[in-house]
Parts: C-alpha cells; structure tokens; sequence
C-alpha cells in the first residue's frame, strides 16, 4: 500500500488537508492547540507536504520540528509547475490540498529539516533588517525628488532613523552568533575574508 501523504493548504485562519491514496479532505484551525491536538492522531509516518507560506506556517513548522513528524515544505512555483505537468492547475488556478497531496505522492520530494528555535529567531531579524534597508534605499530616492526643504528634512530624518534600526539589529544578529557555538565557529573561519561582517556571515 502506498505511504500516505497529508497536502496542507495553509492560510493565516486555517488548514486545509487531504489525505492520498484514502481522498479524506478536512479543514483544522491554524492555531498552535489546533495543529497539536491533530497532530496527536496522525501516524508518524505520514508526510505532510505544504507549501512555504511566510507568516502562515510557523505554528505547523513548530508542532512538526518538536515532534520530529516528517514533512516537506514546498516552493510555490514548484507546486503550480507540478500541477500544470499533470493537468490539474490552469494558469489562474490556486494550489491547493489536493494537488500538494498529488505532489507528495508522485515525487520523492526531500525532508525538510526545521530551524532551530535560535535560528528561526535569528532569520526573523534578518528578515526584518531586510525590510529597513528596503526601506532605507526607497527614501533615499525620494530624496532627489523631495521638493519643499521640509521634506527634504523629514526624508533625512527618516533615513538616520533606519539607518540608527539597521544598527541595532546587526548589533543583536552578532549577538545571536556569539551565542551559536555552530555560527561562533563559523564566523572564526570567514571573518578573515573581506567583506565578511555578521549580518552576511548569519545570512550565509
């Protein structure tokens, strides 16, 4: 009998799952109590298979990793280039349950192994030192194009304020790499290269 295999279409609300080769569909809420008390039913070896969703999936992530519970987490444009190959997804279709469960059961689709809860720390503020400096380089432009003194003053103000965050935030990723015996090695090794600072080597 094929292994059995759970597609997971995440939203911010809820789950929806589909079991292959039974056809079992379901919907769970994405809560932490929700995902644990569902998890607690499954066999362990079923592998669940969903796509990398970034701010839906952190619960589920979480409830797998303690558990040791296998899964595969999927780029999107791979589940929409698989559906289309096997006739499922027209081109304004959504992935959905059915069509991850599909996937996970027709490919040998690798084990994702989980961050560990300082890494997954870590990638959170690298994830938001993106954001600032996304921010910093678009009110850069918008200072050729301030006009009025006063805005001018405001754009300026605005960059030495992310610039003064961006700081903080590489001071505490190079606090996270102290803490890393993993990462403090790591860094022993590169920070020789030039160009090799913290924040680049906790990207790497």
């Amino acid at each position: 009998m094929p292994q059995a295999v759970i597609g997971c279409d995440l939203s911010r609300a809820v789950i929806d799952i589909c079991e292959l080769p039974s056809g079992r569909i379901g919907q769970i809420a994405n809560t932490p109590d929700a995902i644990a008390a569902w998890l607690d039913m499954l066999d362990h070896d079923i592998r669940l298979v969903f796509e990398a969703t970034s701010g839906c999936d952190g619960d589920l992530i979480a409830a797998l990793a303690t558990r040791g519970h296998p899964f595969s987490l999927v780029h999107p444009r791979q589940a929409r280039e698989f559906a289309r190959a096997t006739g499922t997804l027209a081109k304004t279709d959504r992935v959905d349950a059915r069509v991850l469960a599909q996937m996970g059961a027709a490919l040998d689709l690798p084990a994702t192994i989980p961050l560990s809860p300082a890494r997954s720390r870590l990638a959170d503020f690298l994830r938001r030192r993106r954001q600032l400096v996304d921010m910093r380089k678009a009110e850069k432009l918008h200072r050729h194009s301030a006009g009025e003194p006063e805005i001018a003053q405001a754009i300026e103000a605005m960059i030495t304020l992310l610039g003064q965050q961006i700081a903080e935030l590489d001071r505490q990723i190079a606090g996270f790499i102290a803490q890393d015996q993993a990462l403090s090695e790591q860094a022993r090794l590169l920070t020789a290269v030039p160009g090799i600072g913290p924040t680049v080597l906790a990207t790497l």
